[in-house]
């Protein structure tokens, strides 16, 4: 077992630049995670060695981010327990409206927490992975309600001549 609760995956490399968003807040609440390119269409094979064996390494969350087609994260929760978070990657074709679709529609039995397209999607599926993990480490929980003050602290209460 390792101290890596969380695993990053991301169907091509062109998904790292969205994908970033949620290891960079991961990072912020000091929690560890692993990142991997699992491709379900063009690397089957390490999709479902992955997924068989993330709960034996001691992952407890994962965020799968996709775009296009976007099967990564449903396949990836047919493969585990360990609760799945998608994050629709923008696509050029259709916005990330068709990776959103995606993920989205999840047959029962499977489900997959989906956030929003993009960036914002990405941070948030780390902020929701850091919120699962807390319920199992005080000193995240507290990381983590300390970030979320600070934000609510960044907002002012007036608007600026700016």
């Amino acid at each position: 077992m390792t101290d890596i609760k969380t695993g990053i995956i991301m169907g091509s490399q062109s998904d790292w630049s969205t994908m970033k968003e949620a290891a960079e807040i991961l990072d912020e609440l000091d929690v560890a995670y692993e990142t991997k390119i699992v491709s379900a269409h063009r690397t089957p094979d390490r999709l479902w060695d992955y997924g068989k064996t993330a709960a034996d390494r001691g992952l407890q969350v994962i965020i799968a981010g996709a775009g296009g087609a976007a099967h990564l994260p449903g396949m990836m929760a047919s493969k585990t327990r360990i609760p799945v978070i998608g994050v629709p990657v923008q696509t050029k074709a259709l916005s990330g409206v068709d990776s959103l679709y995606s993920i989205l529609q999840m047959p029962r039995g499977y489900p997959v927490a989906t956030m929003a397209i993009g960036a914002a999607g990405a941070a948030n599926a780390g902020l929701m992975a850091a919120g699962i993990l807390a319920l199992q480490d005080s000193a995240l929980a507290q990381r983590l309600d300390d970030w979320r003050a600070a934000l609510s602290a960044s907002i002012p209460d007036t608007p600026s001549d700016d």
